[in-house]
């Protein structure tokens, strides 16, 4: 199973910003679906099904050490030349904690994956390159005053991610588990 921690942003938030990605599509990137808009918080690669409800109950534990969030996703940027992104402000200092909860939940149920090599930076993926002479710069200038509506994050998700199996051949996401925060 290929699995991931996230925060999904309500279907208004995804819509505000598919709207303004619309405004700069075009056919050299591969654009994210609205309904697959997410913040990652870890990614724990391919773990064997057995492992499953030792990680719910991690990230179970995790998320009640945790509190409702007030998020927005405003700007742009982007990860080299391979990542387009829209980031997310609001309560990131206990988001980036969140996030951090979420990679050790992983590793102590068994998550082969290494930790990764950057710091953890809230972002939405928009859009993948097609090839690596894609310059994301115009893309990252033209979003880069977006400012969409605030919400408030009350659970975090562990999604499998189905790789190639989506009718456009992309990946499809399915949520396994909605894992509540503690109350404030």
């Amino acid at each position: 199973m290929r699995l991931f921690a996230a925060i999904d942003p309500p279907g208004s938030v995804r819509d505000h910003l598919a709207a303004a990605v619309d405004a700069v599509r075009d056919d050299h990137l591969r654009w994210v679906r609205p309904e697959s808009l997410h913040v990652t918080l870890a990614f724990y690669g391919s773990m064997p099904p057995e492992r499953l409800s030792e990680l719910i109950e991690r990230l179970t534990r995790a998320a009640r050490r945790h509190v409702p969030m007030n998020l927005r996703v405003v700007g742009s940027g982007r990860f080299g030349r391979a990542v387009l992104w829209a980031g997310v402000d609001g309560d990131t200092d206990l988001l980036r904690r969140l996030a951090a909860s979420s990679e050790a939940a992983g590793r102590r149920a068994g998550s082969s994956q290494k930790a990764p090599a950057r710091p953890f930076r809230p972002h939405v993926t928009v859009a993948r390159t097609r090839t690596p002479d894609t310059d994301l710069r115009p893309y990252a200038d033209a979003l880069s005053e977006y400012n969409g509506p605030p919400w408030r994050a009350t659970h975090l998700s562990l999604i499998q991610s189905h790789l190639r199996a989506g009718s456009d051949g992309r990946a499809r996401y399915e949520t396994v588990a909605e894992l509540p925060f503690g109350k404030p």
